[in-house]
């Protein structure tokens, strides 16, 4: 087994903090990883690792040798990577997090454009609304959106896009259109309930500001809910551009009250701390990027 390979393991062992979670990264049994890491201690005559049925950990020997190995791993990823010239094809597997009605209408869509772009990459996107631990499951970038709370991450706001207040225009014919943030009080509410959603709002214009808290009976967890309720003409939600892009393009969806202001919504690039951004993951939030631009009403 060669040295780098060995180096490979134990850093992916370390970040993921589970044997069985980089042998899952690796696409290998666990017993094959826990031998290499056996067997990269052996050969450094040293403990690198405190196994427990609840924690593993490096030992300070390990934390000087993943350090260690890391910038071993860099260096030669960069000398391979200037060797093959500054256009080299990218290649490998690039693992990717995203929200799952953003990337179904803003990314998958256009997957074959940077499929053409980097034809010897492969890619897995794990989609879930919910955030997901970026270095146990091994993910090179995420894309989050709303407020970040994790100050251990690397990130890099990417993009905006406003907030509106959305409903089909059978909703608002049958149900009267609202003319003041007040008057979503009569309204039902479609309520997002996770990060970026909820029942408090507040709504400014010029000098003035203005909080509501929405009324409403049907509160959903995934984006995907909430656009199919809105749909279906239950109520309104209060949900990015974003959301409902293809719905606004065609007329399918209205906004209303948009003399007013709702706070904006992010969008996050964002980067394990424990290990490099690789080229891969630059490339493809340069391709979010773009495709983010392209999605305006």
């Amino acid at each position: 087994m060669n040295r780098l390979t060995l180096m490979e393991t134990f850093v992916r062992v370390v970040d993921s903090r589970s044997f069985s979670a980089a042998a899952h990264q690796l696409n290998m049994g666990q017993p094959a990883v826990s031998k290499m890491v056996a067997q990269l201690e052996r050969r450094l005559g040293v403990q690198l690792l405190l196994r427990s049925t609840q924690k593993l950990a490096p030992t300070r020997a390990g934390q000087i040798f993943y350090e260690g190995a890391k910038h071993a791993i860099e260096a030669a990823d960069a000398a391979e990577t200037a060797a093959r010239g500054a256009n080299a094809t990218l290649t490998g597997e690039l693992r990717v997090s995203a929200a799952v009605t953003f990337a179904r209408l803003h990314i998958v869509p256009r997957l074959g454009q940077f499929f053409g772009q980097h034809p010897a990459l492969t890619m897995k996107i794990m989609l879930d609304d919910k955030n997901i631990d970026l270095i146990e499951a091994g993910v090179d970038v995420a894309l989050r959106m709303g407020p970040l709370d994790d100050s251990t991450l690397i990130a890099r706001r990417i993009a905006q896009c406003p907030r509106l207040v959305l409903a089909t225009p059978a909703y608002f014919e049958m149900h009267d259109e609202p003319k003041a943030p007040s008057d979503l009080l009569t309204h039902q509410a479609i309520i997002y309930s996770v990060r970026g959603g909820g029942t408090s709002w507040t709504f400014r214009k010029r000098n003035k500001e203005t909080s509501v808290d929405l009324p409403g009976r049907l509160e959903i967890s995934a984006a995907e809910g909430v656009r199919e309720a809105v749909l279906s003409g239950l109520g309104f939600a209060i949900a990015s551009e974003w959301m409902f892009f293809p719905e606004l393009k065609r007329g399918a969806v209205r906004a209303v009250l948009q003399d007013w202001t709702l706070p904006s919504m992010d969008l996050w690039a964002v980067f394990p701390t424990r290990r490099r951004i690789s080229a891969k993951a630059r490339a493809f939030v340069a391709f979010v990027e773009g495709a983010v631009r392209e999605s305006k009403y």
